[in-house]
C-alpha cells in the first residue's frame, strides 16, 4: 500500500507544463491527497479555469500514481479558486532563480493591483526595485512583463491573484 507522503513526494517531481522550474506541488495546485487501500484521490485546482495544461497535469499525476502501484482518482476542484498565496516558499525561490519575479503576498484586506505600482517588484537578476511594467499581458494570463532599469533585463512577473 502506498502512503500519502509517497504520493506527495511523487507529485512534487512533476514539473508544471508551462513553467517547468516549479513542480505542481510548488505551484500549489495540488490541494489534497487521500489514500484508501489501493486507491489514491488527488484534488487539484488549476491556476485558472481555462488553463490549457489542465489535461496534461491530470494525466501526469495519474501516471505517477500508477507508477506507485495505486489506482488514481484525479479531481479538478472548481469551488475554491487558486491564488498565488498557494505557491510554496521553495516554489517562489525556484521562480526567482529562474528569472521570474514571484508574486507579492496579497493584502489581508483584499486584492490590489500591485503590478501597477512602481518599485513593487524586485528584479530576479539584480534585486533592484527600479522596475517598470512593460506589458500587463505576458505569455500566460497569470504573468506580465517587467523591465529592470538597473540591469536592463526584461523579466516575467507573476501577477498577484
Amino acid at each position: 500500500m502506498v502512503s500519502a507522503e509517497q504520493v506527495w513526494d511523487a507529485l512534487a517531481e512533476i514539473p508544471d507544463p508551462e513553467i517547468p522550474v516549479v513542480s505542481l506541488v510548488d505551484l500549489g495546485v495540488v490541494r489534497d491527497v487521500r489514500v484508501s487501500k489501493s486507491r489514491v484521490r488527488v484534488e487539484f485546482t488549476p491556476t485558472f479555469l481555462g488553463c490549457p495544461a489542465l489535461e496534461v497535469m491530470r494525466d501526469q499525476m495519474a501516471r505517477r500514481i500508477e507508477e506507485l502501484g495505486a489506482e488514481p482518482e484525479i479531481e479538478v476542484v472548481h469551488d475554491d479558486s487558486w491564488s498565488t498565496d498557494r505557491i510554496t516558499p521553495e516554489g517562489r525561490e525556484k521562480l526567482r532563480a529562474a528569472g521570474f519575479a514571484p508574486p507579492a503576498p496579497r493584502e489581508p484586506s483584499g486584492p490590489t493591483l500591485l503590478q501597477l505600482q512602481p518599485g513593487s517588484f524586485r528584479c530576479p537578476y539584480c534585486g533592484s526595485t527600479e522596475t517598470t511594467l512593460e506589458n500587463l499581458f505576458g505569455p500566460t494570463p497569470c504573468r506580465s512583463i517587467r523591465y529592470c532599469r538597473t540591469c536592463r533585463q526584461p523579466f516575467e512577473q507573476f501577477k498577484t491573484i
